[in-house]
């Protein structure tokens, strides 16, 4: 069976002047090789975070921690100025070594879905005083993934030359990842790096809820050492003062609109998780490589925990590029069970809604065209 839709669609009375004679593209068609040099040369803020600054971002005045935030970002931003560890942007093979950090050596913000965390990070990378080269912004399963494609050793040196390494989206999902990153930022912070990331969870409870925490306590309390702990209050910006979010479409506007659209993919929700199943996560972002929009038809409810944290990854690909998503079938806010929303991946699975509802308000001027 075809991986897009699973049945024909008809199209009735749809008129088909507003369609264009090529078929939409189908997220399912795709299986794209993504080489590990891809991996370094993309560690930089996404394209929606391409040209925000500090002086972009709107606090509110009702949360002061948020203006606080800017402050002390800009402050520590400032401070990587200087020559990096090693004596310069460079590493020289008979500097001394650097002496180790005698207290943090980054900034954590923690703070709930959608309170501007990632706009403050992408912020510090790009107010950095250090060439691009030498800073590295990416989500906590973007430096995973290049552990897997490099190699350990060939990624602590591949990173040991920046100033600055930031991580979106810091989460320790099991306890190999715990042992993987503590051991890594280790060496990162002894080779001279800053480290900045984002979470919704605070470096001493990571792990909570997802497995035996207390068994690897030490190597989360030696990464709640290397950081600063930055909170961030508020409510989700996204949703701020906003309409609600458009109800879901019904599957002919959404094939009208998809075979109108030039650069749409139009996919079964059902086969398309089952597609994301067969591709590493690491891949998500070329999935959505050259897209003006995803059009998904029968969106419904997810059975198991795998499924939901696979498309929670794509959600934040597609999100990162500012990729539309119109849908029919079950609104976003019903993908999740009561139980997944009330479990230790809970913040993920809101991140999610609130992404995709952000992405669904984003498509109505598709429809509307």
């Amino acid at each position: 069976m075809p991986c897009s839709l699973a049945r024909p669609l008809q199209l009735g009375t749809v008129s088909t002047s507003a369609i264009t004679e090529a078929a939409p593209l189908s997220l399912c068609a795709r299986e794209p090789h993504v080489p590990a040099d891809r991996l370094v040369a993309e560690m930089v803020p996404p394209p929606r975070f391409d040209s925000v600054r500090f002086d972009t971002y709107v606090p509110d005045p009702n949360q002061p921690s948020q203006s606080e935030a800017v402050t002390v970002l800009a402050s520590f931003a400032a401070g990587l100025g200087g020559a990096h560890a090693s004596g310069s942007g460079r590493r020289r093979w008979f500097a001394r070594k650097p002496a180790a950090p005698t207290g943090p050596r980054g900034v954590y913000l923690d703070g709930g879905y959608g309170v501007g965390k990632t706009h403050l990070l992408a912020s510090l990378w790009h107010a950095t005083p250090a060439e691009p080269s030498l800073k590295a912004f990416g989500t906590f399963v973007e430096l995973t993934n290049l552990v897997g494609a490099l190699g350990f050793q060939q990624t602590v040196r591949t990173l040991s030359g920046h100033r600055l390494l930031c991580i979106d989206e810091f989460e320790l999902d099991d306890p190999g990842d715990t042992v993987l990153v503590s051991t890594l930022l280790g060496k990162l912070v002894d080779a001279g790096v800053a480290l900045a990331a984002t979470s919704n969870t605070l470096p001493g409870k990571l792990g909570e809820g997802r497995f035996a925490a207390a068994d690897f306590l030490r190597e989360i309390q030696g990464l709640s050492a290397h950081f600063r702990p930055l909170r961030i209050d508020g409510e989700d910006y996204r949703h701020r003062g906003l309409p609600k979010a458009p109800p879901p479409y019904s599957e002919e506007q959404v094939a009208k609109t998809a075979y109108a659209t030039n650069g749409a993919s139009l996919d079964d929700f059902p086969r398309l998780l089952e597609h994301l199943a067969k591709v590493h996560p690491s891949r998500y972002g070329a999935l959505a490589d050259g897209l003006r929009a995803v059009c998904l038809t029968d969106v419904q409810p997810i059975a198991d925990q795998s499924t939901a944290l696979r498309l929670v990854v794509l959600a934040d690909r597609l999100y990162d590029r500012e990729v539309p998503v119109l849908a029919s079938g079950m609104p976003f806010d019903r993908l999740f069970s009561e139980e997944m929303l009330n479990g230790g991946y809970r913040k993920k699975y809101f991140r999610a809604i609130s992404r995709l509802t952000a992405l669904a308000r984003d498509a109505k001027g598709l429809v509307d065209q």
